[in-house]
């Protein structure tokens, strides 16, 4: 299917799309398969092997418990976390898997996360995110097997169908009624049709979608969004897996309620915006419930710009709920339409173009957003995605002990505040600008394939090798 904002803003579980997100998709899907085909009773035996950066780093990003959950035939969308625990911990305690037995009869095989098959130096061809499945009967004779390639954002391809996804891609693309696949093009439609860049993202959804159903979705993503935040603010101490890293934002939003009282002192839009990728990100280092915005290691990013545009935009003060809501729809339809040019000409996955592809988007789509909802014009809203992404070229993905918290956390509320100031200088400016976004994108993409595989997510670079874990 062509790519669309809810491909983009997704519900899953932390703490990486591509590590978690992707890897229980795929499991799922095997597991479902095996249904469908009739063959998960013959089932006696199962061998999951894990490659390149998801055995790097797969025991920090939950990359193993959560292809454990997939294979069991959970869905990241569908699980919530007190059913991650719970199944998690049966699995450990037993050491049996039910493979798809989410929703009932399943087969239970003695596997747990030991059993897998770790292959940290061998990138397939197609990803370095590889993984594959294979079961056998009780004679040993291989029933089926699958190879996966989680490509970041939560997006699986299966070895063997990448160019039958791309035909129907462009065969979907093709029934848009304004499909874009180059800011250039992008541009074009705005200009020929007299349409901002949300309305042009607008009408492409309605292609498979209601209007009523775009935007309860887009305000049930926000919703999520909101309770993420909501559910962190709650949480003290430190963070799961060893780094000991302290949860900061209940601490900083006791100090906060006590300086901006009213919660609407402009001085201290910051501090709010801060406060909001923090408590996201510490919420997805803990495996909570996330809005992959466009994945995980970024999600903190778009809902802390957001909630500047709701409480900080001028006029907001006076805004009712629908007018609020209106600037919510606005907001996720321009960042994803953003999404859409990073999706088609280069990467979302830290593991393929470093974090570039992942803060950097997300930045990129955050600042597009807010120039969209402060009345910036096509050319503005792309001079603002431009920006935020240019100033994040060449940054590296290197999680230190291989967990989704230094420098990740305090790297989407750095990435936030560059959104919004990109946001506020393209604003200043009347569209016209020098570099394109197309050619950002194109180098973004071009600088990941020159960046050594050590600052991709491979736990062999940067700060993950030079800060001693404990």
């Amino acid at each position: 299917m062509a790519v669309g904002v809810f491909d983009l803003f997704s519900v899953g579980i932390g703490p990486s799309s591509s590590h978690t997100v992707g890897p229980m998709r795929a499991g799922a899907v095997f597991a479902g398969e095996l249904k469908d085909a009739g063959v998960l009773g013959s089932v006696a035996s199962l061998r999951v092997d894990l490659y390149g950066s998801l055995a790097a780093t797969g025991r920090g990003h939950g990359t193993m418990t959560a292809t454990l959950l997939g294979l069991e035939g959970f869905h990241p969308e569908l699980i919530l976390p007190d059913e991650v625990e719970e199944r998690l911990a049966t699995i450990a305690e037993t050491g049996v898997l039910n493979l798809g037995g989410a929703s009932g009869g399943g087969v239970e095989l003695p596997y747990a996360v030991e059993d897998m098959v770790l292959h940290p130096l061998t990138v397939l061809p197609r990803h370095t995110n590889g993984m594959k499945f294979q079961v056998s009967d009780a004679q040993g004779n291989v029933l089926r097997e699958a190879t996966f390639f989680s490509v970041g954002g939560g997006f699986i391809v299966r070895e063997g169908e990448e160019d039958a996804a791309r035909a129907e891609l462009e065969e979907t693309k093709a029934e848009l009624p304004l499909p874009f696949r180059t800011a250039a093009e992008l541009m074009g439609r705005c200009s020929s049709k007299g349409l901002g860049i949300s309305d042009i993202m607008f009408i492409n959804e309605r292609a498979s979608r209601s209007e009523e159903e775009i935007r309860e979705g887009l305000l049930h993503i926000w919703s999520v969004m909101e309770a993420c935040v909501e559910t962190s603010l709650k949480r003290e101490g430190v963070l799961p897996g060893g780094l000991k890293v302290r949860r900061r934002s209940p601490g900083w939003l006791e100090r906060l309620l006590k300086e901006d009282k009213d919660r609407n002192d402009p001085k201290y839009w910051q501090e709010w915006v801060n406060l909001i990728a923090l408590a996201v990100n510490e919420e997805n280092a803990s495996g909570g419930r996330v809005v992959t915005a466009p994945t995980n290691g970024a999600a903190g990013i778009i809902p802390a710009v957001l909630y500047y545009a709701l409480n900080y935009a001028p006029g907001m003060d006076k805004a009712s709920q629908a007018d609020k809501d209106d600037v919510v729809v606005k907001f996720l339809l321009a960042a994803g339409a953003v999404g859409v040019l990073y999706k088609e000409q280069a990467s979302i996955s830290g593991a393929e173009v470093g974090c570039q592809g992942e803060v950097g988007s997300a930045s990129s789509m955050a600042a597009a957003g807010l120039a969209e909802v402060m009345g910036g014009s096509p050319g503005q809203v792309e001079n603002a995605a431009e920006i935020a992404m240019e100033h994040n070229l060449g940054l590296t993905c290197d999680p230190i002990g291989g967990l989704v918290q230094i420098p990740c956390i305090e790297r989407n509320a750095i990435a936030a505040a560059k959104a919004i100031n990109a946001a506020k200088m393209a604003l200043w400016g009347d569209g016209t600008h020098r570099v394109s976004l197309d050619e950002v994108i194109v180098t973004m993409r071009e600088t990941g394939k020159d960046m050594s595989s050590k600052y991709k997510e491979t736990a062999m670079g940067g700060l993950a090798v030079n800060v001693v874990e404990c």
